[in-house]
């Protein structure tokens, strides 16, 4: 992978200054570089990683789906991944070998939230032959980060 991209996957707040201490070229060349990679579509978006414990009371509730599908005649899996990826519940979508044809990530408010877009919305479509849910249950790590737990306040020991 190109260092200035590789830099840029690692922490996306780098500016073009420090990118350019870190792989030697000069701030003008990594100025363009990442210009042209956002006109390309090679950088798609830049994203922040958040650890949503810490961020509200009520965390969503994150489900992977596997999804068995008929494909379609002339157009494969993609339709079909079409009309899944777009529901807004959907927050990823794969094509993957195996059992299962689909693997996607829900994010809803609540288990019941998630089990109803799987009843009503999901299992509904025509070309879904089967689903199995797995609900995500903690988050060690996420896009290579690691998420370090919150150490509880551990009590002193008392002697008399």
């Amino acid at each position: 992978m190109d260092e200035i991209l590789e830099a840029l996957s690692n922490d996306a707040r780098l500016t073009a200054k420090e990118i350019a201490k870190l792989t030697g070229k000069t701030e003008e060349t990594v100025k363009k570089a990442i210009q042209h990679y956002e006109k390309n579509g090679t950088i798609v978006k830049y994203k922040t990683v958040l650890h949503q414990d810490l961020v509200s009371t009520k965390p969503l509730v994150r489900a992977l789906i596997e999804i068995n599908v008929s494909p379609e005649k002339d157009v494969g899996f993609d339709h079909i991944a079409e009309m899944i990826y777009r529901f807004p519940e959907v927050t990823s979508c794969f094509l993957v070998s195996g059992t299962y044809d689909l693997l996607i990530v829900v994010e809803g408010e609540t288990i019941q939230t998630v089990s109803n877009f799987i009843a009503s919305k999901l299992a509904s479509m025509e070309n879904v032959r089967r689903t199995t849910t797995h609900f995500l249950l903690k988050k060690y790590k996420e896009d290579g980060h690691v998420f370090k737990q919150t150490e509880k306040t551990k009590r002193l020991n008392i002697s008399y």
